[in-house]
């Protein structure tokens, strides 16, 4: 029966992942809800259900009251005992069911499955942010957003429809109850009820703003630490662990401050509820005794009003700490709205074809790109990379080479002009089957964290062990890969190589990077600074694989260290975004300009200082 129930909803159901949430809380909260909203619907019956249920037993009580007052021992069986053993059939069968029915719908099919299927489908959204999104970002703000959203839209639900509809039952039961009787009896529950919504007008939208301000406070503080703990080496090589301690400081005792503010309002409202509820109290319990004195109410009847009253005092407090909690979570879904809500920067156009890569030919057709500047950067670029030509991109850092590989993968959408692919336009094709052609290895070369095996076949998922190895081998990674061993005792191809391949130095991770790229085997390869971070001697070897793998391919390559591009067939000269020279190695330093200055001044293998320095 349990498996039956869980699997009621599916966490993984297909959406449309491209639709942009909407900008406010309610539709926000909706847009994640409505694929359950038949279970909140069962949830929204079972609590009615089990509340008017537990109202009644108070009713009840008030008449179990009245008939011992008017029955006598003798008679009392005989009266009143069919009722009797149904009451208590009722409290013995009926309401064990009725609770049992209530969790399973909460705990076994809305829970668990509502809160990870909003965390599967705000993941996947945020997946389909442009680079710029997350690197505006900490990426432990963002995974907190995402993890907290979850439950705070779910228990934002789950709250309305089951607590509040419980107590609002006992509230106008107890009403009901107290108008049946006299006019002045209801009064003071009448009052209460009034006062009671009045109080939550004032202190909702207060609460909101405050609860707002603490998970804001939060996410920082939580990105804050997560930032110094990504960066840790960073952090000890500069010797700034009491700059680091100070920032979280200041993040605590911001989040510090507003819990305070919040808790303010909550100690206030709190204080005027135990008024209100002490009010109450008197008032019904005065007016019961002066209506039973005068005939007017039975001893049940006083009975079962004075324990409601009770009751709801009781509860007025879990009420009022319920809907703080209702507000917390709004303030979470506010935060996460913020950063979830925000329509994709670089999407798929409608009916978007795959890229088919016959070829190869690449070609940048007037192609200008500022990153939302005035000027610079990428200015009319014209330029066509023949099928199977391996082309090396020159010039400072800032010059645009870069970028234009950026531009080549979609990483930005270009602000004018076109870039072709075997004369397809890459912004109308699918990201994935853009990117699926094209395989890239980059200077800062960062590693998941999980199985050296995983991030090699990372570009091309189910490759065979024996595929897996011989990329290894090709990039000259299977030996030191053999070595390894994590905290777990993984070894091997298994061993876990830490957040961002902290684990291994950087030219383990280079190479792991090439064998990557090795196993994906796209037509198209960009190499951007692809060896920068290896010794002569393993660079050497690893040119030789590259040399193989680069045969039949569209070959893109920046490098600073001018020797390992100088035998490709065409070398791009950039500067300020413009194309300025190009040609082979040898005919560039015939030419005698800029690149042959990069080649002269070149210091141990790197651009002279005074040349980076011209951008």
């Amino acid at each position: 029966m349990f498996q039956w129930l869980e699997k009621r909803i599916d966490p993984f159901a297909p959406f449309d992942e491209e639709e942009t949430p909407p900008a406010s809380v309610s539709a926000f909260a909706w847009h994640y809800l409505r694929p359950v909203r038949l279970w909140l619907g069962v949830l929204f019956v079972a609590s009615l259900v089990v509340g008017l249920f537990e109202a009644s037993l108070y009713v009840i009580m008030g008449w179990v009251v009245d008939i011992l007052a008017t029955s006598t021992p003798d008679r009392l069986w005989a009266d009143h005992g069919t009722g009797l053993m149904l009451v208590g059939g009722a409290i013995l069968f009926v309401r064990p069911l009725l609770h049992f029915s209530h969790e399973l719908i909460t705990n076994q099919i809305l829970v668990p499955q509502s809160t990870n299927m909003i965390r599967w489908r705000t993941h996947l959204y945020t997946l389909g942010h442009a680079l710029g999104y997350f690197q505006a970002d900490f990426a432990g703000r963002l995974a907190n957003r995402i993890t907290q959203g979850g439950p705070a839209i779910r228990e934002i639900a789950v709250t309305i429809l089951d607590t509040l509809l419980y107590v609002a039952i006992f509230a106008f039961t107890a009403l009901g109850l107290f108008s049946s009787v006299s006019p002045w009896l209801a009064l003071p529950m009448g009052l209460w009820i009034v006062v009671y919504i009045a109080l939550l007008r004032y202190f909702v939208p207060r609460a909101k703003i405050r609860s707002l301000r603490v998970a804001d406070t939060r996410s920082a503080l939580v990105g804050r630490v997560v930032d110094s703990y990504t960066n840790i080496l960073t952090v000890k090589l500069f010797a700034r662990r009491a700059e680091e301690r100070s920032a979280v400081r200041d993040s605590i005792a911001a989040h510090t401050q507003a819990f305070l503010n919040s808790f303010r309002l909550i100690t206030g409202v709190g204080v005027v509820l135990t008024v209100m509820n002490s009010v109450l109290l008197v008032a019904t319990g005065a007016l019961s005794i002066v209506l039973w004195m005068r005939g007017l109410m039975t001893s049940g009847e006083a009975a079962t009003g004075i324990s409601l009253v009770m009751r709801i005092l009781a509860m007025s407090g879990w009420v009022m700490q319920s809907v703080r909690g209702v507000f917390e979570n709004i303030g979470v879904v506010q935060e996460s709205m913020q950063t979830i809500a925000r329509p994709h920067g670089i999407v798929d156009v409608p009916r978007a074809t795959q890229l088919q890569v016959p070829r190869g030919e690449v070609r940048f057709e007037g192609v200008s790109f500022h990153y939302g500047r005035e000027d610079g950067v990428i200015e009319d670029l014209d330029l066509t990379i023949r099928p199977g030509e391996k082309v090396g991109l020159v010039g400072t850092s800032g010059a645009g080479k870069t970028t234009i590989t950026s531009l080549l993968l979609r990483l930005h959408d270009v602000e004018k002009g076109r870039i072709l692919i075997d004369g397809q336009d890459i912004a109308r094709v699918s990201q994935d089957s853009l990117r699926s052609a094209i395989a890239m290895v980059t200077q800062d070369t960062s590693l998941l964290h999980r199985s050296i095996r995983d991030n090699i076949a990372y570009g091309r998922p189910g490759a065979e062990e024996s595929a897996i190895v011989e990329a290894a081998r090709l990039a000259h990674a299977h030996e030191f890969i053999l070595e390894l061993e994590d905290n777990r005792g993984r070894r091997g191809y298994d061993a876990h190589v830490g957040e961002r391949g902290v684990k291994l130095s950087g030219g383990q991770r280079q190479r792991i990077a090439i064998a990557r790229v090795i196993l994906k085997d796209a037509p198209i390869l960009v190499l951007d600074e692809a060896t920068s971070a290896l010794d002569s001697e393993v660079e050497a070897a690893i040119q030789e694989a590259l040399s193989t793998l680069m045969e039949g391919k569209t070959v893109v390559a920046i490098a600073h260290r001018l020797s390992t591009i100088a035998a490709l067939d065409r070398l791009i000269v950039i500067d300020r975004g413009r194309i300025v020279e190009e040609g082979t190695h040898a005919q560039l330093l015939r030419r005698d300009g800029l690149y042959a200055r990069f080649w002269r001044r070149q210091s141990g293998g790197f651009l002279g200082a005074d040349e980076q320095a011209v951008s």
